[in-house]
Formats: C-alpha cells, sequence, structure tokens
C-alpha cells in the first residue's frame, strides 16, 4: 500500500448538505475489503450487533461481540480483518455539526472517549443503556432516510443524547495501562493540556517545538513542559516527539513510503535527523521495525 487511504465525509449524499448519517457496515463491507487499512477525517462511533473478529483503532485491538461500541476520532487509522462479517452500524458525524449550535470549540474534547490522549477506543456499556443508544441509531437512521427534509435540530439532539450515554460507559482498558486521573483542581490546567494534545493533534506534521504550542496557547514553554509533566507523565517535547513517532511506526507498516519520504512528512530536516530520532525512541532503525512488522526479512 503506497499511502494510507483517507475517507472523507459524503456531505451531500442526501442532496443538501448533511454532517451527520447512521451506516450500516453492509454498505461499508465492498469498500472495506478493498482498503481494510484506512483512516477517516470525520468522528466515527461503531456499535457492534453482530461480530466475532478482531479490529483496531491505531493499533490497539479488541476481539469484537455484540454489545462493544468503537469509537475514533479523525485522523487515527482503523485496521479491519480482511474478510469482515461483523454486523454493525456506524455513527458518524463532523465537529461542524455540533459546532454549529454548540459555541464552545472545545465540547467534543469534553467526552473522554473523544479526547486525543484516551487510553482505549472501545466501550462496553451494560445491556440497558447498549439498547437505549440502539434505539436512538434506528430513530436516526429513520429520521436520515424517510424524510425528503432531515431536521438537522431533532439529529443534533438524537446525537448529543448519544454522546452523553456515552460518556457513562467505561473504557475496555488496554492491559499494562491506566487512565491518567485527574482532580477538579486540576480543570485549568487540564484545560492547557487538553488545548495542547489539540494543537499537536493537528500541527505535529509541521511544528515540533515546544515554544510553537505554548505560544498558541500563550504560556511558557516551561510551564507547558510542567503542566504536560503532571498530567500526562512526559514532558511537551517527549509529547510531540511521540506522536511523531507513532504517525511513523503508522507509516512504516501500514505504506510502502520510504525512509525519505516518510521523514519529509513528519517536517524533519533530513532523512538522517529521522533516522536518528527513531533509533533513540524505538531502538532500531525504520527499516528493520518496518521488515519486523511486515514480517520480511531484512536484506
Amino acid at each position: 500500500m503506497r499511502r494510507i487511504p483517507i475517507y472523507k465525509f459524503y456531505k451531500h449524499k442526501y442532496g443538501d448538505e448533511l454532517l451527520v448519517d447512521i451506516v450500516d457496515y453492509d454498505m461499508m463491507r465492498e469498500p472495506l475489503e478493498r482498503t481494510p487499512i484506512c483512516s477517516y477525517t470525520f468522528y466515527a462511533i461503531t456499535l457492534v450487533l453482530e461480530a466475532d473478529e478482531t479490529l483496531a483503532v491505531n493499533g490497539q485491538s479488541r476481539r469484537l461481540s455484540r454489545g462493544d461500541i468503537v469509537c475514533a476520532i479523525p485522523g487515527e487509522v482503523w485496521t479491519f480483518p480482511n474478510d469482515i462479517k461483523m454486523q454493525a452500524l456506524n455513527l458518524v458525524f463532523e465537529k461542524e455539526f455540533l459546532l454549529s449550535f454548540f459555541s464552545d470549540p472545545h465540547f467534543l474534547e469534553r467526552f473522554h472517549y473523544l479526547q486525543a490522549d484516551r487510553s482505549s477506543p472501545f466501550l462496553r456499556p451494560d445491556k440497558e443503556t447498549f439498547e437505549r443508544i440502539l434505539g436512538l441509531y434506528r430513530q436516526m437512521q429513520t429520521e436520515i432516510t424517510n424524510y425528503d427534509v432531515k431536521d438537522q435540530h431533532i439529529l443534533r439532539a438524537m446525537l448529543y443524547e448519544t454522546l452523553m450515554l456515552l460518556q457513562r460507559v467505561p473504557m475496555v482498558m488496554p492491559k499494562r495501562m491506566e487512565s491518567v486521573q485527574r482532580s477538579p483542581t486540576d480543570v485549568p490546567v487540564s484545560r492547557y493540556v487538553d488545548d495542547f494534545v489539540s494543537s499537536v493533534s493537528s500541527h505535529f506534521r509541521e511544528e515540533h517545538s515546544t515554544e510553537y504550542y505554548a505560544e498558541r496557547l500563550c504560556i511558557t514553554s516551561n510551564y507547558l513542559n510542567k503542566i504536560t509533566k503532571r498530567v500526562l507523565g512526559i514532558s511537551a517535547k517527549a509529547y510531540i516527539q511521540q506522536q511523531c513517532m507513532e504517525e511513523a511506526c503508522r507509516q512504516l507498516q501500514y505504506t510502502s513510503l520510504s525512509v525519505q519520504e516518510i521523514a519529509r512528512e513528519l517536517g524533519y530536516e533530513s532523512a538522517t535527523y529521522f533516522v536518528r530520532a527513531f533509533g533513540k525512541c524505538m531502538g532500531m532503525t525504520p527499516l528493520s521495525y518496518r521488515n519486523a512488522k511486515t514480517k520480511r526479512p531484512e536484506k
């Protein structure tokens, strides 16, 4: 695969612009079999109706069954099985669909399962909550498909209710990982960190300096390092580098881009500097990592 396919939101699927949809996996099966590794530019929350197969988001995987919920934010990499059989409904929406009503630009980041630094993309609600959310999906599906004029206020209200219900649902935590616990007194600090994480997610390919992000937040680099160390457990510089390395690993594993091309895409001044940084972080060269992940013998 030369590059990871990126799917954009089909805004005019129903004629007039609509930034929310419920997509049955039966409709997605053929394109997913062609490109089982892909990324979306929009939010996606998959409600699993029937499955016995493994799906991964950004390298975190889970064997799915009825009742599982998979949440992904824009830019994350989905890895589906080559012969996907699962039955599911996928709630997809653009950020602007909610921000046109809620003026807070950080509204979606308030939900623990939509944060860039969340510990897991998987949720497991109790049966009652799952059925209630499934009912909302069905109602949204009916509103979208059965009416020529889609009432966006009704759809927005049902999407909001869904998001609030999901906020009650615990994450299915990966082994040996623990979520960062934040106390109520950390709210102002965590807002800075949330903004930093969001900004890095958007700009880490071009901007690697702590100073750039500190200036965007109107704080000093020292203070940014202090609060990221306190909340995330690592410095701001280390977090930026971590995002670069995670993206580099995805590109090495899922694409055929050369090391030079990946270095250029991630904003490194030279391939040599990128290889040195990768080796320091991962303990091996980029080509060794690619060969290990794709099970090709190193020449």
